[in-house]
Formats: structure tokens, sequence, C-alpha cells
């Protein structure tokens, strides 16, 4: 498990106080981490190192009981054929679908995230979403992943946003805490930045890009810019902060990528499922087809994997 954030900080770091993007700086690293490729043993290796990173998720209005329970059934067993497959590290649920999936997990070693705070949208007051929280928790949720109040930051209310995640934070007792900056309304690679500080200053354990509902969800340069950020802040703090892209990684080529980025900007450290996930539905059947191809030589029909 992650180990527990340090105190939270007692102000929001202001807009000049954050350090400015360059953008085109971003735009050309990104460039060259789409041209990187690995093959062999290093593929294969990478390729499970994915699939462990993986937050299976289910995060629909028609999501039942039994939904959940054959996705973490899918959880517990991704492709018995292959061999040394590893689990995913969570399935990701609505607080209604926690006690549901804590039943079908036990013992497995996959962890339980749930959404809160009024996911997908934020709207909602203090109050409510720290009863949302502390319910997920309550019913067996091991992370938290919660959503900025984006209406907030855009107005420059970054003492009540920093503020209410402090509070989620403390909310969470033992349970690690997500938090989504729902980048696509953000707007600007400064604003990621800066939402990227504020949130680990008030205790986040991990920033999260999307919620996957919008578009653009997860895109390289945001997550570049947001690798920067924990770097940045670990230099300043010694603490390590975690990172969960999410919406918009479903073929495994795009998720090796985003581990080069992360390999070359964070290190060895970070390469693991207690320090990086990836936000995904889709993801895990792509992955398992690449491996499936590099034992057998040929591509598996789709037919073979489920679709949840």
């Amino acid at each position: 498990m992650m180990p527990e954030a340090s105190t939270a900080e007692m102000s929001a770091p202001a807009p000049d106080h954050v350090s400015r993007v360059d953008q085109v700086g971003v735009e050309e690293r990104v460039a060259r981490f789409r041209t990187r490729s690995i093959k062999k043993s290093s593929k294969v290796h990478a390729l499970k190192l994915v699939l462990s990173q993986i937050d299976l998720t289910t995060l629909e209005g028609q999501d039942t009981p039994g939904k959940v329970r054959q996705l973490c059934q899918k959880a517990k067993h991704l492709h018995d054929t292959l061999p040394d497959i590893p689990h995913v590290a969570a399935v990701c649920v609505y607080p209604m679908m926690v006690g549901v999936a804590k039943k079908a997990l036990t013992d497995s070693g996959i962890h339980i995230a749930s959404v809160a705070t009024a996911f997908p949208s934020g709207m909602a007051t203090t109050e409510a979403k720290l009863e949302e929280i502390k319910l997920a928790v309550e019913e067996g949720a091991d992370e938290i992943d919660m959503v900025i109040s984006r209406g907030k930051f855009l107005q420059g209310e970054y003492q009540a946003v920093f503020d209410e995640i402090a509070l989620c934070k403390e909310a969470c007792g033992d349970a690690h805490l997500k938090v989504i900056l729902e980048t696509g309304e953000l707007g600007t690679l400064d604003r990621v930045r800066h939402a990227s500080d504020l949130a680990m200053h008030a205790g986040a354990d991990f920033i999260k890009t999307s919620t996957g509902k919008i578009q653009p969800a997860a895109t390289m340069p945001v997550t570049l810019v947001m690798l920067q950020a924990i770097r940045d802040y670990y230099y300043k703090t010694d603490r390590m902060v975690g990172m969960k892209p999410a919406g918009g990684i479903s073929k495994a080529k795009l998720a090796i990528q985003y581990l080069v980025m992360l390999r070359e900007t964070l290190g060895e450290a970070w390469m693991t499922p207690e320090w990086f996930r990836f936000g995904a539905s889709s993801l895990a059947n792509d992955v398992l087809m690449q491996l499936k191809k590099q034992e057998t030589g040929v591509y598996q029909s789709g037919d073979y994997f489920s679709k949840d």
C-alpha cells in the first residue's frame, strides 16, 4: 500500500507561485515519446506491468450488482491460459457498488476504488461529498477517486478547492485519495500545473487526469505536465505522489508510451501499481491480445475476451 500523505499545508499555492509551462517544449518532448518502441522480452515485461497498473472500471448509470461481480471475476481471471499474468491493481465502482465488489474480491489482493464527491460533475455541497466518501470507506473502499470543483477553480477560488481536498483526505481515513482534475475542462497546461500543485499540497496521494466522461480525457501532454509537477513536488518535499491518467487509453502501444514517459520523467521508483495507474475499461483486452500474440505469433479473436 502507498504510504500516508503528510499533513496538508494550510494554504493553496497561488498561480504566480507555480511554475509556468513551456507548451512548445512539452509538445516536442511528447512527440519524441510517441516514436519509442520496445521489442520481444522487454515488450512482454511492459505489457504485464501495464496490466498490473490498471484500475478496471465500470461507472455507468446502468451498473448492477451482477455487472460488478462479472467485472470482479474478470479482474481476478484476466486470461487463465496465459502464463504469469498479474491481476489488475483495482476495480473502480460507484459507492453503492463497493460492498458488492468487496465481497467478490475477498482475498484477491485487488484493491477497491470508489469514485465519490458527486462524480463526475462535483456539483454538491462539501458536506454531501464528505458523507459520500465516508459511505464508500465504510463499505470497504481502499481508495477514493474524488473530483475537484472545477467551477470554483476556474473562478479563482483556489483556497476553497484546496480546503475541500484537505477535508476529503481527512474523511478517507486509511483509504488513499486520488484527486481528479478533469483536465479537459481546465483549458490550459498552466492551469493543469496549478491544479496539480494545489491538489498535492492539500494532501492528495495521487493526482488523476480525468473522469473519462468528457473529451478530451487523458492526453500525453497533460500527463507529462502532471508528472513534472509530481517530480518538482517530490524534490521540494521528499513525498512521493502517484499519477493516474484516465480515459482514452485503450491500446497497449499507447500505454507503453505512457510508461516510457513515466520512467524518463520520474524514474524507476514510480514504475509500480503503488505509484502509477491507468483508469481504463477496454485497455486490458488489448494488452491481453498483445501478450497472446507474443506467445503464439498470432492475434486471438476478440470473441475470447469479455467486453466488460
